[in-house]
């Protein structure tokens, strides 16, 4: 297991109120040895004008997964904060929940690199992204 810090899903979810994850219901809903997992529905608040998921919620989602997950593994007072986000927008989704799985790329004690898969309801990849962070 990777993780340093003990955590349950109620608790990242609850970290999500009040702010930009729970203004687009973003849900985790596993917690692995090396992975996290969250969903986010495509609907009017992550739609692009034209009615598809909108590439800047993707990337919301990326660096959401990836930055609870660098937190996950710091100690103490430690926080992580983003360095640089990159994602490649795969196939368009117009509804339901996306899924994105993050694992570590680098889980190092200055700097950490994630990669975030986000798949469709039937699995299909719709976008691939990857988070530097820093631990500060």
């Amino acid at each position: 297991m990777i993780w340093k810090r003990a955590v349950t899903l109620q608790a990242l979810n609850a970290m999500g109120e009040g702010n930009m994850v729970g203004l687009l219901d973003i849900q985790f809903i596993r917690i692995g040895d090396d992975e996290i997992e969250a969903t986010m529905p495509v609907d009017s608040r992550t739609h692009q004008p034209f009615g598809l998921l909108h590439g800047g919620a993707s990337v919301v989602l990326a660096e959401t997964l990836g930055s609870v997950a660098g937190y996950l593994c710091t100690e103490g007072e430690q926080k992580v904060v983003g360095l640089e986000v990159n994602a490649n927008h795969i196939r368009s989704v117009r509804s339901g929940r996306v899924r994105g799985i993050c694992r570590a790329l680098h889980a190092g004690s200055r700097h950490q690199v994630w990669q975030i898969d986000i798949l469709d309801e039937q699995d299909r990849l719709c976008c691939s992204s990857r988070l530097t962070t820093a631990v500060v």
